[in-house]
């Protein structure tokens, strides 16, 4: 019986690269792989089929032959019973499934970069505005001075896995399915130790706080970031160590709010000097300034004093200082403070409707008009 065109077996036109005949050949593996159909002759063989095919059109030599000749050209490669031709089944599978399972041909363990870590550190807003330096202490895991990082006792050495013969992985063979896993016996590592070290316990790391240097850059908001490089956790197998991420969060200040680059604070103002004017002692993150109250200032109005917010961290124009005055009704009156306020009242109401309180005239007029235009 005549071989089917390796290409039609892949469902793909002779024109596609190795990237998509693996990932043809791979829906076709999981679609008919044995273990997914027991019992089932005919997907088993469309298995093999799939699996002779991409092992000759995923080899660029082979491809090329088959190209010009034919199943002819690949024959005398192609090995013969059961169609996997020269290389074994284990070899393709590991090739094509390597990054579900773990990687393809087995390599001796590898470094790998530590982990980067994160610390929250809390500033007030001074601090924060005009930038400072602090000190931190920051657990995490370091390399074992009494093993130099081996794991080892000290004038012994870790052993070549027995289990895995140093590769750091074994193969696990069901039928025609291959599966690589880390070894459970050296997890991974390649090397095995008969004396670990007293101190990391066979480790190669031990756990302890380091005192860090961070130098905040003024302008620093919540949520922005100083990254210390190689301040994170020690690297594997001689890897390098990973970052420190300080993660900055500024306290609320008891009198000014921060929005950008901008500050905002609240004045309490009495209504006599909202009425008649004035001029008072306003703080700002430099110290104190003075700020002119107009006469007959209403509550909720917003005075900007230029340049006293914040310069910004990565630079630009300071923003401002936005004040906002509160007038304060007065409280605890004496009986001759009532009895004056009733009076001043009187003269106000005798006044042209309106003439002293415009928001409050034109108030009760909208409301009068409201309900004029009210259909009961």
């Amino acid at each position: 019986m005549s071989k089917r065109d390796y290409y039609e077996v892949l469902g793909v036109a002779r024109t596609v690269d190795e990237k998509e005949i693996k990932k043809a050949y791979r829906r076709l593996a999981m679609k008919y792989h044995p273990d997914r159909n027991p019992d089932d002759a005919s997907a088993e063989e469309k298995f093999k089929e799939a699996t002779e095919a991409y092992e000759v059109l995923s080899d660029q030599q082979r491809r090329a032959a088959y190209d010009q000749f034919g199943h002819a050209g690949v024959e005398q490669g192609a090995g013969g019973a059961g169609g996997f031709g020269g290389g074994s089944f284990s070899d393709i599978f590991g090739d094509v499934f390597g990054d579900i399972f773990g990687g393809g041909g087995g390599g001796r363990s590898r470094s790998t970069r530590g982990s980067d870590l994160r610390y929250n550190l809390e500033l007030d807003l001074e601090s924060a505005v005009r930038g400072t330096t602090v000190k931190i202490r920051v657990p995490t895991h370091v390399r074992c001075e009494g093993c130099e990082g081996s794991g080892a006792e000290k004038g012994t050495q870790a052993e070549t896995c027995g289990t895995c013969r140093g590769s750091g992985q074994i193969r696990m063979q069901q039928g025609f399915f291959s599966v690589q896993q880390t070894c459970p016996h050296c997890r991974g590592r390649g090397k095995t130790i008969k004396n670990p070290c007293k101190k990391c316990h066979g480790v190669g790391v031990v756990e302890e706080d380091k005192t860090l240097s961070v130098k905040v850059p003024a302008g620093v908001d919540t949520g922005d970031r100083i990254r210390l490089a190689g301040e994170g956790e020690v690297g594997v197998n001689g890897g390098p160590s990973g970052d420190l991420y300080v993660q900055v969060s500024v306290k609320e200040h008891p009198i000014f709010v921060r929005d950008g680059k901008n500050l905002y604070c609240d004045v309490p103002i009495t209504f006599v000097d909202a009425a008649l004017g004035g001029e008072m002692e306003v703080p700002t993150l430099d110290g104190r300034v003075k700020l002119k109250i107009p006469a007959e200032t209403q509550t909720g109005k917003l005075f900007r004093l230029r340049g006293k917010g914040v310069v910004p961290v990565r630079g630009g124009a300071p923003g401002d200082l936005l004040c906002r005055v509160i007038i304060e009704t007065p409280i605890n009156l004496t009986k001759r403070q009532k009895d004056l306020l009733k009076e001043f009242q009187e003269t106000l109401d005798s006044g042209k409707s309106g003439e002293h309180a415009p928001k409050k005239h034109s108030w009760f007029e909208g409301v009068k008009s409201f309900f004029d235009d009210m259909k009961f």
